[in-house]
């Protein structure tokens, strides 16, 4: 299926004149050295290898010129006068900004003279005055790591992260940010995190916007919007071969007490090559990768004997072609694959060795893209994309002859092939539990102690489930570019549109019988039957077979987003004004209903049937992108920008949905003798009801700066910033405003009280179609704010790069969507999560407050410098304030349960701050002129500053008050590249 999308891809190529809008151009106007005034009629052309063909513009009567649509490189420019002679200047042309340059024309009298311009200022300008664009060098040249995520620590003021899941925050939640590879959007659909696998050995530029102030991009992240190009063929061919690895051994030891555990165990090796060159000189460009990383560990014995080891392989494989038939026309089509396998991840110390589990990911990234200049003034553009992400955690020991059924006996001298069976442990307390039984049991299954005797606790079998999570999101947007002038004022329009759509796909199959337990003839919930119970099978009710061939169908969410987008760039005289906006329509749908109007729910009961389920409409979705540029010199700006965002991540397609309701997983209860007894529902979740009238989730952001290109080689800005939240939902139940007084903090303001219940007429909806007590809900009173000052530099030359940054920030509020649950790093629910879950988890119950994220102050250095020796030195330095923590403890609000119930207002307490160096070393070696041999080191974290971060705030646990993570101990990677 794949394979004939690419082709169907490329017959539409054939036919096509557009394709994406990209934001990369250069600009400026051609002026007189001897009248000063603007010279018309002037050729200019922008040559670059990266470009199968030039383009080539001709200036305007002001002089100006526009040269759209150019892939990021470093150009050559020709000015070309009427007279013949020709001046030349040489451009660095960044990802997602626009490159200005002014050229005075000395004139000459010998028309074949050429004069290399130097000096001249070059200011770039992006989709939002906080954009940052990286070229290839300093990506090669910087320590950065192998994985896209590595790439947020060079955004200046975003706090350094290891997180393995979240993204970074930035004034706002980590789901909310936007991650583009090749433009391609890779976070995870429903949950807006980077889960995804795409690498960095391919990327040749990345963009880093953290506001936007500008509409164009589709940018509704509310976050960071980071992009990235991928490499391109060339005229030359060209190819090289990498090997890397991090031996054991090349980690310090992490800093822990238990001395066993501080060591550490894994082997990780990365192989990586590629090559590209020309098909057709001067038209058509290929570009091929391969990449396998590999991570290995020596698992220890269990209990019950020798385990086997710990592997995860990925193989990854890019093409890429770029196709200029034409100097309008540029065309890019690229496939990347991946594949990774991981066996024996997870076992315990109790536990037999065929109770392992591994997970296998595929993920796939399909994309056609490019440009046709219709004229000198108008753009025309399109690109299409899917992204497939399919996951699998899945038993390493599969029963695939085990087939459950209802009514079914379970033969209990082969407990240990048909489920994970988790051997007893007596419990001599007990008036009912037979111990006899267990004492069998234990004899038959258990482990052997250090005493010689078997002992109970452990598990065996094979893992009980396979966990299928698999994400799809298809997107197609198309734009018209056009440049207009009125007057004495100059227009840059934008028009664009984009469709998309994401996917999820859920299902949940036991292995075997499932997880099978010794219940001993205590009480079972649920069962109100006359005999005892003796054995419980816990087991996915998609996985069950039944008489009727009844089949519960894997639950598939999906949401739909339309989105339209305006700007109109103004120049007139020094000012630049920027007027636009962005328009969006969200729809989400679940299954198990449909509509009905004459139900007072609106729908009936309809299993395995799709329905839309809440839409998010146009006219609440108008998101203004205004902004004002004063350049007061052909080197400094001043700009304020205000911005306003309605993201669109949100898990309530699932989370919400119908299908929930249908009780995935059910316990089926035995006797002593394994004969069948009954089956219940276990405990889960139900679909919800939306408040109605509410206003989506909204980011308005201003800022106001200055930037100047001090010299030619170096850049300076700096910003204040104010970002607001408000109306973000929830998922709470109907009667949260009536609870009253309670808790440490009062309870229910009576503002809140007073507006009842969230839908009124709850219980008739229900009784319709079932559904949870619960409902989504826009939460009262929800907000945070963050304040941001930042001051950046950056010089780049020959053989040096360098940025520095420092930030200032505040971060606060009731609503955090980061934290909440006990584990902040998680595929966790967006709309749906225990924020809002009753009593001690309310925004009134002591959230104000500082909020996660909040570190006052972030310094960030890194740079490059290439030495005479053929060498590169590369370092990167952070420092960044501790993160905001306070104490958890339900039981003052009546409950067992402490997560995010506070007992002291938010962010109360700080952990450590942290700072580490990076530093890599490349040294080179030319090899009968046309072959390299680079080796490199890379050093992380030099000074082995193990920092504590995410305090455990649980207040009765032993380990309250201290760091549940470290951050990474100082670890080097060896590597040898051979390239042509």
């Amino acid at each position: 299926m794949k394979l004939t999308k690419v082709a169907l891809c490329i017959g539409l190529g054939l036919s096509a004149i557009a394709t994406a809008h990209a934001a990369t151009d250069i600009r400026g106007k051609v002026l007189s050295e001897a009248t000063g005034s603007s010279v018309e009629g002037v050729v200019v052309t922008a040559k670059s290898n990266v470009m199968p063909k030039p383009r080539t513009a001709v200036t305007r009567a002001d002089g100006s010129y526009s040269l759209p649509a150019l892939l990021p490189g470093f150009y050559e420019l020709s000015f070309k006068a009427k007279d013949g002679s020709v001046q030349t200047a040489q451009v660095q042309v960044y990802l997602d900004q626009t490159s200005k340059l002014n050229m005075v024309l000395a004139g000459a009298t010998d028309t074949t003279e050429v004069i290399t311009v130097t000096g001249s200022y070059v200011v770039r300008e992006g989709d939002s005055a906080l954009t940052n664009s990286i070229g290839s060098k300093a990506i090669e040249s910087l320590p950065v790591g192998q994985d896209f995520r590595d790439m947020m620590k060079l955004i200046p003021g975003v706090q350094y992260s290891e997180n393995s899941t979240l993204g970074v925050n930035a004034g706002g939640s980590g789901r909310d940010n936007k991650y583009g590879f090749d433009g391609v959007d890779v976070s995870l659909p429903m949950f807006g995190n980077l889960s995804a696998e795409p690498s960095t050995h391919d990327i040749a530029h990345v963009s880093m916007d953290r506001g936007g102030a500008k509409a164009i991009g589709f940018n509704r992240s509310g976050g960071v919007a980071v992009n990235s190009k991928s490499k391109s063929g060339t005229n030359e061919f060209q190819g090289n071969i990498e090997y890397k690895i991090q031996n054991k051994n090349f980690v310090a030891d992490r800093d822990i007490e238990n001395k066993e555990l501080a060591k550490y165990t894994t082997d990780k090796t990365w192989i990586s090559a590629n090559i590209s060159g020309p098909l057709i000189e001067d038209e058509l460009f290929f570009y091929g990768s391969f990449y396998r990383p590999e991570v290995t560990r020596e698992n220890k014995v269990t209990a019950y004997g020798p385990a086997k080891d710990y592997l995860s392989v990925r193989e990854e494989y890019f093409g890429k072609l770029t196709w200029a038939p034409t100097e309008d026309l540029l065309l890019d089509l690229s496939y990347r694959t991946s594949d990774r396998d991981g066996r024996g991840q997870s076992v315990g110390s109790l536990d037999q060795d065929s109770t392992s589990n591994g997970d296998d990911a595929t993920q796939d990234i399909l994309l056609f893209e490019g440009s046709y200049l219709i004229n000198d003034m108008t753009t025309l553009s399109f690109k299409y994309s899917e992204f497939d992400y399919e996951t699998a955690g899945a038993p390493d020991t599969v029963f695939s002859d085990v087939n459950p059924r209802i009514g079914n006996s379970l033969p209990l001298d082969q407990l240990d092939q048909i489920g994970l069976f988790t051997v007893p442990s007596l419990d001599e307390d007990s008036d009912v539990y037979d111990n006899i039984r267990a004492q069998q049991l234990i004899d038959k299954y258990g482990y052997v102690g250090d005493d010689g005797a078997k002992r109970g606790g452990g598990s065996i079998g094979g893992d009980s489930q396979f966990n299928n999570q698999n994400f799809y999101r298809d997107s197609f947007e198309i734009a018209l570019d056009h440049q207009l002038e009125i007057g004495d004022s100059y227009h840059n329009l934008h028009f664009g549109f984009q469709y998309k759509e994401n996917k999820e796909v859920l299902s949940r199959l036991s292995n075997g019988w499932g997880s099978i337990s010794f219940i001993g003839g205590k009480q079972v919930d649920n069962y109100d039957g006359e005999e005892a119970v003796f054995y419980r099978a816990r087991v996915q009710q998609m996985s069950l077979e039944s008489d009727s061939g009844d089949v519960v169908a894997p639950i598939t969410s999906s949401s739909k987003s339309y989105n339209i987008e305006f700007n109109d760039t103004i120049e007139h005289g020094d000012f630049v004004y920027n007027l636009g906006f962005v328009i969006s329509k969200d729809v989400l749908y679940g299954q198990d209903l449909k509509a009905n109007s004459s139900n007072v729910s609106g729908y009936e009961i309809a299993l395995g049937h799709k329905y839309k389920m809440h839409t998010v409409d146009f006219k609440d979705t108008f998101q203004p992108r205004l902004g004002i540029t004063w350049n007061y010199a052909e080197d400094a700006t001043l700009f304020a920008n205000y911005a306003s965002y309605n993201p669109e991540a949100s898990s309530l397609a699932r989370a919400a949905s119908w299908a929930r309701n249908s009780q995935k997983t059910i316990d089926v209860l035995f006797d002593e003798n394994g004969d069948y007894l009954a089956n219940v529902p276990a405990s889960g979740s139900s679909g919800k009801f939306f408040q109605k009238g509410i206003k989506p989730k909204r980011i308005d952001e201003i800022t106001l700066g200055a930037s100047k290109s001090v010299t030619d080689r170096l850049f300076v800005k700096g910003h204040v910033r104010q970002r607001k939240l408000s109306h973000p939902w929830e998922d709470t139940p109907n009667d949260a405003r009536l609870y009253g007084e309670y808790g440490p903090f009062g309870g229910v303001p009576s503002y809140i009280a007073d507006k009842g219940l969230y839908i009124e007429n709850l219980s008739e909806m229900r009784a319709e179609v079932g559904g949870s007590s619960y409902v989504i809900a826009e939460l009262d009173g929800a907000k945070n704010t963050y304040y941001e000052v930042s001051l950046e530099a950056e010089y780049s030359a020959d053989r040096y790069f360098a940025s520095v940054s420092y930030t200032w920030s505040h971060y606060y509020g009731n609503y955090d969507q980061d934290i909440t649950s006990g584990n902040s790093d998680g595929n966790l629910f967006i709309g749906s999560s225990n924020l809002a879950d009753g009593k001690g988890r309310q925004l009134w119950d002591g959230k104000y407050g500082k909020l996660n994220g909040d570190k006052p102050h972030v310094f960030k250095a890194y740079g490059y410098y290439t030495t005479d020796w053929e060498a590169n030195v590369g370092a990167y330095f952070v420092y960044q304030s501790g993160d905001v923590w306070e104490t958890w403890d339900g039981e003052v609000y009546g409950f067992s349960s402490d997560t995010i119930r506070y007992s002291e207002p938010a962010g109360s307490r700080r952990e450590r701050s942290h700072w580490q160096m990076d530093l890599n070393y490349t040294q080179n070696f030319t090899v009968f002129d046309n072959y390299t041999v680079k080796f490199r080191a890379d050093l992380f974290n030099v000074f082995d500053r193990q920092t504590g971060y995410n305090y455990n705030p649980y207040v009765e646990t032993d380990t309250y008050g201290k760091a549940r993570n470290l951050i990474n101990a100082r670890r080097l990677q060896l590597s040898v590249n051979i390239g042509f």
